[in-house]
């Protein structure tokens, strides 16, 4: 056997062998599961903005509502969960065709479509944030979220509320409301959406209702868009030109710290370009009653080729509350990549990140 033969033989077993290696890969793939089958599941959408900016991206999120619906009786969701910035511009209507190729109302059309895919099927809370209002970003807290989501959209989220405060043009919306839902387990939950950077009135209502006797007994979870950082730091200060508002930092000071039934604490709104890490955080720290208090920042809006690419690679997080009551199983999955055999292999993120339990008192 010549050298040229036996180059060519190793030159194909080396195909091969990755063929084999690709396709043991890809078998290994398993679709979402419970890992108890009484647990319950909520689902945690980061900022969607990217996706809805472009036409392009606009069918990635609704793939995503769409994988959510599919799955609900499978992973028993009860509830799904936005971390904010629904649109990338509020106001705008001359798109560049660069940064941005749809106009304002396309954008919140796309999105208010996308949850469609949900209404009468599982309740969802949305969170407001910074380019939820104004012209382009927050300069004035006006914006059209109530228009595109009012209180009568979804008739299971309508079915749960119990509290909603005024909005900064003293309209009664769901940019703060309080939404209460019972387990499957018995556990009763109280939960809260906040406006970006909420004012102090925003969190002396907020306040207030939790300390109401008819709550103390639940466990109460926060959804707002700014809290943490990368870095799992609470956020001190942000640069935006509204005159009042309260950031990470100021929100657990006033509102999370003292409280006695806050346990839960959601937001997004952080990332840079392709960088997972400085999409996600976490930290856990003790309210007033001694109690643990989970803070989880989770986004994914500048993965998927930066700030003009797909949105996030579909990437959303799948909370599994197991029956003891007590413990959170974390997961981070993407139904864009799970819809091909060929991208099966990427649809888990699995770092220590991405895949963790907790437990609440």
């Amino acid at each position: 056997m010549n050298k040229y033969f036996r180059q060519f033989w190793l030159f194909a077993l080396l195909i091969v062998c990755f063929k084999l290696a690709v396709h043991a890969q890809q078998k290994q793939y398993e679709p979402p599961a419970l890992s108890d089958p009484n647990s319950w599941t909520m689902i945690l959408l980061p900022d969607p903005q990217t996706y809805q900016k472009f036409e392009r991206n606009q069918p990635i999120f609704e793939l995503m509502t769409a994988w959510i619906s599919e799955n609900i009786d499978k992973l028993n969701i009860k509830l799904v969960m936005c971390t904010g910035d629904l649109v990338e511009q509020n106001e705008i209507i001359n798109p560049n065709g660069v940064s941005v190729n749809q106009p304002s109302k396309k954008q919140w059309e796309a999105v208010a479509r996308g949850f469609s895919r949900l209404d009468g099927k599982v309740p969802y809370m949305l969170a407001a944030g910074n380019h939820d209002y104004g012209y382009s970003n927050i300069s004035v807290r006006r914006t059209q979220y109530n228009k595109y989501f009012p209180v009568d959209k979804n008739f299971l989220t309508q079915k749960g509320i119990r509290e909603v405060a005024l909005n900064a043009e003293g309209v009664p919306t769901l940019e703060n409301a309080v939404f209460e839902f019972t387990s499957p387990q018995g556990r009763k939950f109280l939960l809260m959406t906040l406006e970006f950077a909420p004012r102090d009135t925003i969190l002396s209502w907020a306040k207030h209702t939790l300390a109401q006797d008819k709550y103390k007994d639940h466990t109460a979870i926060i959804l707002t868009h700014s809290y943490l950082n990368s870095k799992n730091e609470h956020i001190e200060k942000e640069n935006y030109k509204i005159s009042e508002g309260n950031y990470g930092a100021a929100i657990w000071r006033k509102l999370v710290q003292p409280s006695s039934n806050i346990q839960l604490v959601f937001s997004g709104h952080i990332g840079a370009p392709d960088n997972v890490k400085a999409h996600v955080g976490f930290r856990q720290d003790k309210n007033a009653a001694g109690k643990n208090v989970s803070q989880m920042v989770f986004n994914a809006q500048a993965l998927g080729g930066g700030w003009h690419g797909n949105g996030g690679d579909g990437w959303l997080r799948i909370l599994e509350f197991l029956p003891d009551k007590k413990t959170v199983k974390v997961k981070t999955f993407s139904p864009l990549f799970a819809i091909s055999p060929s991208t099966q292999h990427l649809a888990w993120r699995t770092e220590s990140y991405d895949q963790f339990e907790f437990s609440i008192d």
